[in-house]
């Protein structure tokens, strides 16, 4: 497989798929051709996606369909058997648990690992505040709820500056309404950093409501690749809102009555 950083090149910018050209004007930031990857079967068959600079794009699928898989990829975590993948040298993920260090204070762990820019304190505090816990940065990992600590997460991989945010179902393992809070908390973000966003989740709803495309993976291969051509912010009682949602469940296997 080859993998490049630098999405920029010649052969990285060529003409993209035409779902891809009509998303977004910005620059391509991702470009997945011809990704293949097995395990005991395979799980991804030929994969193509192109993602543009401040496009957000949620993924979708049956479990075992290779959302994960196709995310990990992008991330660097798992290799493909074969095909290419160009993506931008500063990326980051948030995971499903927060994966916070539970020995270092909160603000320690928004800028673990982080090199250069400015002081990691400031930096730090700068974030937190952004996702609503800057008072929180002396506490304790164990201290903290659920959403607090994935706000954490969801800091820590903002401070970096990514050119790319990998979301792997971040709000799986919270409540309903906390849900609902990290949501906002995610669309407002974006829209003010402008990363290229994948979210992988299993939430029709939080597909609609964030993202810019929704694509669905079906035995291995992309099935429905389409703009989500509402008017933001986006609700549920929107005009428009149920169809998208009938499309995207009768693409998944679900046919509501």
């Amino acid at each position: 497989m080859t993998v490049t950083s630098d999405p920029t090149s010649p052969s990285a910018s060529a003409a993209p798929s035409s779902s891809a050209a009509s998303a977004a004007e910005g620059q391509l930031t991702v470009r997945v051709r011809d990704v293949r990857k097995a395990f005991a079967r395979p799980v991804l068959d030929g994969i193509g996606l192109d993602i543009h600079a401040g496009e957000f794009v949620a993924l979708l699928g049956a479990s075992g369909s290779g959302k994960t898989t196709l995310l990990r990829i992008l991330a660097g975590l798992e290799a493909a058997d074969s095909g290419s993948v160009w993506v931008p040298p500063t990326r980051t993920v948030v995971f499903q648990e927060p994966r916070l260090v539970p020995s270092q204070r909160v603000w320690r762990n928004v800028v673990v690992g982080r090199r250069g820019g400015r002081s990691g304190r400031a930096a730090a505090r700068a974030a937190l505040a952004e996702v609503g816990l800057e008072d929180w940065e002396n506490a304790w990992p164990a201290t903290l709820s659920g959403g607090q600590a994935q706000r954490v997460a969801l800091a820590r991989a903002l401070v970096r500056e990514p050119q790319l945010l990998l979301l792997d179902e971040p709000f799986a393992a919270l409540d309903a309404l906390t849900r609902i809070r990290m949501r906002q908390l995610i669309g407002d973000l974006c829209a003010r950093h402008r990363p290229a966003v994948l979210l992988v989740t299993h939430d029709v709803d939080e597909a609609i409501v964030l993202a810019d495309r929704v694509v669905v993976l079906t035995d291995g291969q992309i099935s429905l690749d389409r703009r989500i051509d509402l008017p933001r912010p986006r609700s549920v009682g929107d005009p428009g809102f149920a169809e998208f949602h009938r499309l995207l469940l009768a693409e998944l296997g679900v046919h509501e009555h």
